[in-house]
């Protein structure tokens, strides 16, 4: 197993800055008002761990295909992911039931767990996550990528509230797209160049 401290950088610098606009941040930052954070945070850690795994075995798959094909896809989903967090209609919607609260570890766990398995499916991060496996190697990918999920989740139950009025998700939103769009751009370079 050969782990590159530059991978597991980049897979968590681009992994933060995509999740932390999205809506999973959000569920976080609601069920942490409603019940106990620290549960809510092995639930949503657990099932970012279960999506990590899945998009890097999917991006180990784009590893058998030749050279030139994974730039290619890849640069296909940067470009995209670039094209989803700028695109200027991206509305953030919270939905929000009431003052409900759950109690015990099990149930908030598994509420946790089952909001963000479900609504991480095709996600931009996992996406980006199958994307940086194929090209960076995987157990580095999956360790910035679960990292990455992890804090803004801790971040989320800690000090969403402090976030969201003082820095502007769509600042946060737009960085991430720029990224994601320079990754695109170098990538298809190094198509033609490599």
């Amino acid at each position: 197993m050969h782990l590159d401290p530059l991978a597991i950088l980049t897979a968590f610098g681009l992994i933060f800055l995509a999740e932390l606009p999205d809506k999973t941040m959000f569920a976080s930052l609601a069920m942490g008002t409603r019940m106990r954070p620290l549960y809510v945070w092995f639930g949503t850690s657990s099932a970012f761990i279960v999506h990590v795994a899945i998009a890097v075995g999917a991006g180990g798959l784009l590893g058998l295909l030749p050279d030139w094909i994974v730039k290619l896809v890849s640069a296909s989903l940067f470009a995209f992911g670039a094209f989803m967090l700028l695109r200027a209609d991206a509305g953030d919607e919270d939905d929000e039931d009431g003052p409900k609260t759950v109690t015990g570890f099990w149930p908030v766990y598994s509420t946790a767990f089952m909001a963000v398995f479900i609504s991480e499916w095709g996600d931009l991060t996992q996406i980006t996550t199958a994307n940086l496996a194929a090209s960076n190697g995987a157990w580095s990918t999956a360790i910035g990528s679960a990292a990455a999920l992890m804090s803004v989740s801790a971040l989320a139950l800690l000090a969403g509230r402090f976030i969201a009025k003082r820095v502007p998700l769509k600042t946060v939103q737009r960085v991430g797209g720029v990224c994601m769009l320079g990754l695109a751009i170098w990538t298809a370079v190094e198509i033609f160049t490599g």
